[in-house]
């Protein structure tokens, strides 16, 4: 402080310098005091929780169970799922990441001291005893370690352990494709003690059956199936070495059915539908007829490989199969009833041939009887003679009753087409009535193939939608 300073402290206060600098010195010195207090707290209970903390282990086996040769230590337990999924069809597993919470009482572990709650890290957790829980139809399971293991553990001043991990979980899944993919499946997940049997160790749900499981709906988004909820139970499991209990928790997934309607069902049954469009093509088509049968059976065959990409190779068909399966013997179908058609065509326009061919050999042979003056067998009377003007009305008459295509050539400037014509691959439409027009075959195929497969379809989709689908795990 300098001149101006002391003289104006002087005229404010009437103290001399020496009472000043005493008052300075005070302050200071109650500063340092408060300051070595404050961390000689701090100190002080940083000391007694180390020292709870090492009587607690002093003298404690974390070898022998709470209460060991004694009651039976009760485990209770919840789960709260972070992410559930992928599952896989094909492998017939799932994968979740789950927050695994276990609670047990631990008389060893009483304390008492200014915190009601030691939260301590994953250190502490081994050197206590921990149960020793696994999961029973676990194929895969990660314990997260990063940035450190992931583990929170707590201690109770009555004794109470909190014993929470973060898991990734990769847990098979039973499934009975029978209903695919209208189908529902309920994987479990079952946990329990590895070695203590249930005279030593059960578990319990530590929220009742309702509450101890819980999947926020953010936490299952899946692509293919939709989770429609989850239940909890145990059950008791006997087995060589004892006794034990198992926890069962039911995760019920619905497949969403989106992605098969758009990859399978709709091109099968536009395929049929295609098929069944050659029934008003002409039967003279033979070429554009032959290109549809043949086409829908490929288009069928591929649909069908490519179905089964996306699930195990079972040895029963599911529902789709069948769909698929009916919807392939329509459009073979549908090709046969060509070939029927094509045939019996066939077998018509050739007994046209032959009755022609007669006619023709008849006509030629009265022909040639009326040129060489001869009488015709048919033209004979009673007396064995031939009457040369009968037998040219019985020329006239079988000429005129002979088909148009039949008659000479000479008759017509430009003769028609004749029955061979429809023999001929791509021909043209002949000028014959009897061989061109609708087959009856095609008549009755126009309506009893798209009835047939329209009730099929009502069957199909009443019964598997109205059904119940949900395969519970075996």
């Amino acid at each position: 402080m300098d001149v101006h300073g002391r003289n104006c402290v002087s005229i404010c206060f009437p103290v001399s310098e020496e009472y000043f600098f005493f008052i300075c010195v005070r302050v200071l010195l109650s500063y340092s005091v408060n300051s070595a207090w404050g961390h000689s707290d701090t100190s002080i209970y940083l000391d007694n929780i180390t020292r709870i903390l090492d009587r607690l282990l002093d003298g404690y086996d974390n070898r022998l169970r709470p209460g060991f040769g004694g009651p039976v230590t009760e485990v209770k337990t919840d789960i709260f799922v972070t992410s559930f999924g992928p599952v896989s069809d094909v492998e017939m597993e799932y994968t979740m990441d789950v927050f695994f919470r276990q609670t047990w009482i631990d008389e060893r572990l009483k304390f008492e001291g200014p915190i009601e709650i030691l939260r301590l890290n994953n250190l502490m957790v081994s050197k206590i005893w921990t149960p020793d829980t696994f999961f029973r139809n676990g194929k895969r399971s990660i314990s997260h370690n990063m940035t450190t293991p992931n583990k929170l553990f707590r201690i109770m001043q009555n004794g109470t352990i909190l014993y929470t991990m973060r898991l990734t979980i990769n847990a098979e899944c039973p499934m009975r494709l029978m209903n695919f993919p209208m189908d529902g499946h309920a994987c479990p997940l079952k946990f329990g003690s590895y070695a203590y049997p249930m005279s030593e160790i059960v578990y319990t749900w530590k929220k009742g059956p309702l509450s101890s499981v819980e999947v926020p709906q953010e936490s299952s988004s899946l692509l293919q199936y939709d989770l429609i909820g989850q239940t909890v139970s145990s059950e008791r499991l006997q087995s060589n070495t004892g006794e034990y209990v198992i926890m069962t928790v039911h995760f019920h997934l619905q497949r969403k059915m989106g992605f098969f309607l758009i990859q399978t069902y709709i091109p099968c049954i536009m395929t049929v539908i295609l098929a069944q469009v050659s029934f008003w093509i002409n039967k003279e088509s033979v070429p554009a007829r032959t290109v549809f049968g043949i086409t829908t059976v490929l288009t069928m065959t591929t649909l069908s490989i490519s179905a089964r990409h996306s699930l195990p190779k079972v040895s029963y068909a599911t529902a789709m199969d069948w769909f698929i399966a009916v919807c392939f013997a329509f459009v073979f179908s549908a090709l046969i009833e060509f070939a029927a058609v094509n045939y019996f065509s066939t077998l018509q326009a050739n007994r046209e041939l032959r009755k022609a061919a007669a006619m023709k050999a008849a006509a030629q042979e009265a022909a040639a009887a009326a040129a060489a003056g001869a009488p015709p067998p048919a033209a004979t009377g009673n007396d064995g003679e031939v009457s040369s003007t009968d037998a040219t009305s019985v020329l006239k008459k079988r000429m005129n009753s002979a088909p148009v295509f039949d008659r000479p050539a000479k008759t017509f400037p430009n003769p028609p087409v004749n029955a061979q014509a429809f023999l001929q691959q791509g021909s043209a439409v002949p000028a014959n009535n009897v061989l061109t027009g609708t087959s009856i075959i095609d008549k009755y195929s126009r309506i009893l193939f798209p009835l047939s497969f329209g009730a099929f379809n009502l069957v199909y989709w009443i019964v598997y939608l109205t059904k119940d689908t949900m395969e519970m795990s075996r």
